[in-house]
């Protein structure tokens, strides 16, 4: 009886793991997230506007250009760096110096595990290439 109990249980969910109401959580989630709700930023309308403005030219998207501006402003807080200041930086750059640089500066805040990758193509001398059998 008990057999046929839980293969009706394990017909009706497909994991092991036990069906979980979302609706009725009970705790703060902190085991989960890692302090992610704990550290909240405040930055003014007008300086969140240049930024999301800024990468929606540079990204063309809308959704893109949000995650990168809260992670440049997030970035720029917890570094202690005015983000009207990193925007200035960035607009110096073009789009080819831009990408390995947001990137540079996004991994200032996180940890090893968890860095940005660069692809980085060096320029090939044309006479050494040449030289080199494939």
């Amino acid at each position: 009886m008990a057999v046929i109990n839980t293969f009706e249980q394990l017909k009706n969910s497909p994991s092991n793991l036990g069906a979980v109401n979302l609706n009725n959580l009970n705790g703060d989630g902190s085991k989960f997230f890692n302090n992610y709700f704990d550290n909240t930023i405040s930055i003014s309308t007008a300086k969140d506007d240049a930024v999301v403005s800024y990468f929606e030219k540079v990204t063309a998207n809308k959704d893109s250009a949000l995650a990168l501006s809260s992670a440049v402003i997030y970035t720029a807080r917890v570094q202690n760096m005015d983000v009207m200041a990193v925007l200035d930086e960035f607009k110096k750059l073009n789009k080819t110096q831009l990408t390995p640089y947001i990137s540079y500066f996004l991994n200032l805040s996180r940890v090893g595990t968890s860095l940005i990758g660069v692809q980085n193509s060096p320029v090939k001398n044309k006479y050494v290439s040449r030289t080199i059998i494939a």
